[in-house]
């Protein structure tokens, strides 16, 4: 049986990495594979241009930074995520192509339509098979994400980025509301986890995450 493939979006700040961790634990619980990944990186190569896209001394012209992303896509959908979800795994991504609409053509002001046409020839139709987004004000991500002591380039961007950024991935998920779940990353820990919780054993199946519990 293929995998479920789950990918994690937010902005800075809005706790995906914490979730990601509690929510691969719950899953292994349950008897289910699950692989951990994230973008950009994944592979030898995505990680070198996760390291250039987020260099601090770099400033890349938005269409590269798609460009960058759509190839490190690429060999991660090879290299990672399909292999394993044809082996059954479940992979939990920490951001995938809704970042690239977030990021880049809302915060960066891409046109929508050339990150679609990214899409469709990286992707050719291929889609999480559900995608959580963690809501939160910029200035609570912000104020969250405040006591990094290195931020990287995005970290570094002004409210205002991150007000276009949010407004963004609400777009997506207005577009795509089957897929895209969106919690109050304002909530707390114990309530956001409830509701994961819940939207896992509605949505993906009771059957198939509670096979290996005891």
């Amino acid at each position: 049986m293929r995998g479920k493939f789950i990918t994690l979006e937010g902005i800075d700040g809005a706790g995906k990495s914490t979730h990601l961790a509690w929510l691969a634990e719950w899953l292994q619980g349950r008897g289910v594979a699950v692989k951990v990944t994230r973008e950009p990186g994944g592979t030898d190569l995505g990680e070198k241009l996760r390291r250039l896209l987020l260099d601090r001394g770099q400033r890349l012209h938005p269409e590269t930074e798609a460009l960058l992303l759509f190839a490190a896509r690429r060999e991660h959908l090879d290299k990672v995520i399909l292999p394993a979800l044809t082996a059954g795994t479940w992979v939990l991504c920490d951001r995938f192509t809704d970042a690239t609409f977030a990021y880049q053509a809302g915060g960066s002001g891409i046109a929508w339509d050339k990150i679609e046409a990214l899409q469709q020839w990286v992707q050719q139709g291929m889609q999480p098979d559900m995608t959580i987004l963690f809501d939160v004000a910029p200035e609570i991500g912000l104020a969250r994400s405040g006591g990094i002591k290195s931020p990287d380039r995005f970290e570094q961007e002004e409210e205002g980025f991150y007000q276009r950024v949010r407004q963004a991935y609400l777009r997506r998920a207005r577009e795509h509301p089957a897929r895209i779940h969106v919690i109050d990353a304002g909530a707390s820990i114990a309530v956001i986890r409830q509701e994961l919780e819940k939207r896992f054993l509605t949505i993906c199946g009771t059957d198939s995450v509670t096979g290996g519990s005891k």
